[in-house]
This record gives C-alpha cells, sequence and structure tokens, in this order.
C-alpha cells in the first residue's frame, strides 16, 4: 500500500511537469518535479530511519506515529504488537498454572537435553536430588552407580529403584521418558509405600503358607501311618486325635483370616448397635473357664453399666481373643481378671493375667499378623497368631486405644480405651454392679506397674 500510494505521488508530480512543459513552463515544471520528488524521498526516509530504530529494540521503544501512508501502516504494526502482546500474556499465564500445578505433584520432573543437561525441574525434582539451577549435568546431582548405568545403557524400557543419600530410608523409582524432540523426561516416584505393602503382602502369603504346611505335613504323615501299617486301635485312636487337633488349628487359622477380612472390609456404621459390655464379658469368662478346665482362677469385675456403640460381634471377638491368650500364657494357678470401668466419660475394658509377660522390644510388632514372641510355645499353645492383629483392627473401627502394659515374669494387661463419643448411659440407672466367680479377687497379679513396660498402639 505504502509503495502504490508513493507511485501515485510520484505519477502525479510526473504529470504536472508534463502539463506545465507543454506550456511552455520548463523550469517551473523541473523545480516542482524535483522538489515533490525530493519531499516524497524525506518523508520515506524519516520513516524507514524511525522503523528500522525502533525494530533493533522493538519491546524496549515505543512503536513511531505516523501520517500519511505511513500512519496507517504503523497502526496496523500497532495493532499486531497490541495482540500478539495479549496472546504472550495469556500463554505466559497457562505456563504459569501449568508450572504451579506440577509443582504440587509428589513425582519429580526433570526435563533433560540430548547431552543430559538439566532444562527445567519441578519442586519435587529439586528436593528429592537437590537440584538448583538449569544447563547442568543430571549426573552432578544423581551420581548413584545403578542410575549412571542406567542412563548410559540407553534402554528405558523399566525403571530402576534406588536410594538416595539425602532421603534415608527411602526408595524411588526413577524412569527416563523418550519425546518426539530431542529432550527427555525424567521421572523419580517415591515408591517406599508400595514396597512395604508388597513386603508385608509376600509375609502374609509365607505366613499363611507356613501356618498351614505344619498341621498338613503332621495330617498327611498320620494318614499314611493309617494307611501303610496295622497298628492296634489305642494307637489308631491317638493318631485319630492328633489330626483332628491339627484340624482343628487349621479351621481356627482360617476363621480368623476370614474375620480380618471382614474387619478391613465391613462398614461399622451400618452396623452399629449399644453392646452391653458387662453381661458380655461374664459370658465370655464363662467361656475361657471352660477352655482353662481349672487350671486358671478367671474373674471378671464391671464397675459401669455403661454400654459402647459398636459391632456386637466384633467386640466380642476381640475380648475373646484376649481372654484365650490370658489362658494360653499364663502358668496353671495363676490368675485372670477381665474389667469394665468408665473414666471421665471413657470406657476401659481390660484382661489381666498373672502370666509369662512380653519382653520391651516385641511390644511394637505384637498385634502384627503371624508374630510371634515364641513361636515354638505359641504352637505348643495353639494359637494362630492373628488373635491381637484382630484386637488392634477392632479397636481401630471404633475408635479405640489399645494399651498393652507387661512385665516379664510377672503378667500382663491389655486396655481398650473407648472414646466418649461411643460410650452409651444405660436408659435406666443402675447402681454399680460387680460379678466374680467363687474365687473373686479383683485385679489379681496386676502389681504396681512402677517397672512394668507399657506400649499405647494409636486408634488409626
Amino acid at each position: 500500500m505504502v509503495v502504490v500510494r508513493t507511485l501515485l505521488i510520484v505519477g502525479a508530480l510526473l504529470l504536472v511537469a508534463a502539463v506545465l512543459g507543454l506550456l511552455d513552463h520548463s523550469a517551473t515544471a523541473i523545480w516542482i518535479l524535483i522538489t515533490g520528488l525530493c519531499s516524497v524521498i524525506f518523508y520515506n526516509t524519516v520513516y524507514v530511519a524511525r522503523l528500522h530504530h525502533w525494530a533493533g529494540l522493538p519491546r524496549n521503544r515505543e512503536l513511531p506515529l505516523g501520517i500519511g501512508v505511513w500512519g496507517q501502516t504503523l497502526d496496523r504494526i500497532s495493532r499486531f504488537m497490541r495482540q500478539d502482546a495479549i496472546e504472550r500474556s495469556e500463554t505466559a499465564a497457562e505456563l504459569e498454572r501449568l508450572h504451579a500445578a506440577v509443582d504440587l505433584l509428589p513425582d519429580g520432573l526433570v526435563v533433560l537435553d540430548r547431552f543430559d543437561h538439566v532444562q527445567w525441574s519441578n519442586r519435587a525434582a529439586q528436593r528429592i536430588h537437590g537440584i538448583f539451577g538449569t544447563r547442568r549435568p543430571i549426573d552432578h546431582f544423581v551420581r548413584q552407580p545403578e542410575f549412571l548405568d542406567y542412563l548410559r545403557a540407553n534402554d528405558f524400557s523399566e525403571a530402576v529403584a534406588l536410594s538416595l543419600p539425602g532421603q534415608p530410608g527411602r526408595v524411588f523409582a526413577m524412569k527416563i521418558e523418550p519425546t518426539v524432540d530431542a529432550f527427555r523426561l525424567l521421572i523419580t516416584r517415591d515408591i517406599t509405600e508400595a514396597n512395604l505393602l508388597e513386603q508385608v503382602r509376600r509375609d502374609f502369603v509365607a505366613n499363611v503358607s507356613h501356618e498351614i504346611r505344619t498341621p498338613l505335613t503332621v495330617v498327611s504323615g498320620f494318614v499314611e501311618t493309617l494307611m501303610e501299617i496295622e497298628m492296634p486301635p489305642q494307637e489308631q485312636m491317638r493318631c485319630l486325635e492328633l489330626i483332628k487337633r491339627q484340624t482343628v488349628t487349621m479351621e481356627r487359622l482360617v476363621e480368623d483370616l476370614l474375620t480380618l477380612s471382614s474387619l478391613e472390609s465391613a462398614n461399622l456404621q451400618a452396623e452399629a448397635t449399644d453392646v452391653a459390655i458387662g453381661p458380655m464379658l461374664q459370658t465370655l469368662a464363662a467361656d475361657s473357664r471352660v477352655f482353662s478346665a481349672g487350671r486358671h482362677k478367671i474373674d471378671v469385675t464391671v464397675d459401669a453399666a455403661e454400654s459402647v456403640r459398636g459391632v456386637s460381634n466384633e467386640l466380642d471377638s476381640a475380648i475373646r481373643n484376649l481372654l484365650t491368650n490370658a489362658v494360653r500364657y499364663t502358668p496353671e494357678g495363676g490368675s485372670i481378671t477381665a474389667s469394665w470401668r468408665v473414666v471421665d466419660g471413657e470406657g476401659v475394658l481390660a484382661v489381666t493375667d498373672t502370666g509369662i509377660g512380653i519382653a520391651a522390644e516385641h511390644l511394637p510388632r505384637l498385634t502384627e499378623r503371624f508374630y510371634r514372641v515364641d513361636r515354638g510355645r505359641s504352637r505348643e499353645m495353639g494359637g494362630t497368631g492373628l488373635g491381637l492383629a484382630i484386637v488392634k483392627h477392632v479397636a481401630q473401627r471404633h475408635q479405640a486405644r489399645l494399651e498393652i502394659d507387661s512385665r516379664v515374669g510377672a503378667g500382663s494387661t491389655f486396655r481398650l480405651h473407648f472414646p466418649r463419643s461411643l460410650v452409651v448411659m444405660p436408659t435406666r440407672s443402675k447402681p454399680p454392679v460387680i460379678i466374680a466367680d467363687a474365687h473373686a479377687d479383683a485385679d489379681a497379679g496386676a502389681g504396681d506397674g512402677a517397672d512394668r513396660t507399657r506400649s499405647v498402639l494409636p486408634s488409626t
């Protein structure tokens, strides 16, 4: 447009000069032509110079104003620049939001060029690897031999798992993802919890296999013996009794596993009712006396009429396991006391025995599945190794706190502390009731607790 208009002006000047020449005004025509051409050249030269000056630093200098044909041209450039500035601003804001979102990711992200130099990293990568700045080789920050071998092998189909010096006790999976251009994306993910869960799964499968294999081996051996060897009826009966005992062990193991599974999947709120702990303790104590066969003195003390909001069969299972363990690990002639009371609005259910006790180093792991202080003694007593794990899960589902107070050779006390929100007052006020057997001797074997070892397991 500028060229067309300039040509039109020059053409007009030539036309005027030609007309004046025909009218015998040659000198005037030449001066008009020269002056007009010089004006056009000067006008365009000035704006070309201004435009050239502005183009040297377009972001720091104002676009010059123009008149005539240059005014329209510069207006177009100005509109284009305004539109470009808006688009750049929107793009920058979008990138800022994207970077902010990526910085919130727990995984570390690092962009590498073809020379494995850091081009960009998010906040997680900076925290995990200590990355700062850009244009530095990644091996300045990650120097583990396993990662360097992975980087040089140029085979990124699998991730490499390793520990990092700046993150003690954690395990990270590092994987490089190639992109369509020369850049590559390094992803660092914390897999510590996943590894622990996988280890728990492997240990669980191994423990279940071991616990089942032991009685199966006994059953299989005796069955083969009965099939291949003729023996007196008394010997046959002894073998059958041993087979029955081992099948009962396997049945108990399966039942405990099913109980644990139901505790982990059931909905407490949908099944909760008001459970009277006092009568439940009395019933379970009677069952424990049968299990003890007169070898122990088992007392029950109920100092509160309040109930607990919860699932009856789960609370029954927890208390039954505590009483059964107390019977198993208390020598003949020892005493066991189960009690229920309310202290400052909190329900406290306790089972105390005068048994063999538990060393302090075992208390933190006591509620793990299949954890045994003494494997040989536990099998001899007939335990499955899941009783306290069931108690822990019941406590968690009822927002209760499990507290273990024990001393080797002096017995143990297991307490379940139920929160105020789950303790329910009776519909009719009743005086405190004390329920005990003929040998009632509350708190027998509890000791003064001064040198006892205590463990408190949280409710979550």
